[in-house]
């Protein structure tokens, strides 16, 4: 049974950093692609960085780049995503999704599990 639980998720100040964490289980990251998305209040939901062996590590949206980073440790079998220099528009329900393929997609349809989702919240 494939199972996503993020953690890492809290209140930071702008200009702060947390380090979001994406625990896989019934599968290997190996194999599959991790991304993840980002969903604010009354928008929709968003990709913002996906790792893959097929794509390497990518990051989706000009608002994101040189700021995230994400990574994976497979012996842990977990993909963290660490965010610097946060800023109040980074407020959002982050999740990790996987659709036990390959490649990366930026679009919240071509992803067939989901975690349960990490609040952040960036304000002063």
């Amino acid at each position: 049974q494939i199972q996503l639980v993020e953690s890492g998720g809290g209140l930071v100040q702008p200009g702060g950093s947390l380090r979001l964490s994406c625990a896989a289980s019934g599968f290997s990251l190996d194999y599959y692609a991790i991304a993840w998305f980002r969903q604010a209040p009354g928008k929709e939901r968003e990709g913002v960085s996906c790792i893959s062996n097929r794509n390497g590590a990518t990051n989706w949206g000009d608002s994101v780049k040189g700021r995230f980073t994400i990574s994976r440790d497979n012996v842990k079998n977990t993909v963290y995503l660490q965010m610097n220099s946060l800023k109040p528009e980074d407020t959002a329900v982050y999740y990790c999704a996987t659709h036990r393929g390959w490649s990366c997609y930026s679009t919240a349809p071509r992803y067939d599990y989901w975690g349960q989702g990490t609040q952040v919240t960036v304000s002063s």
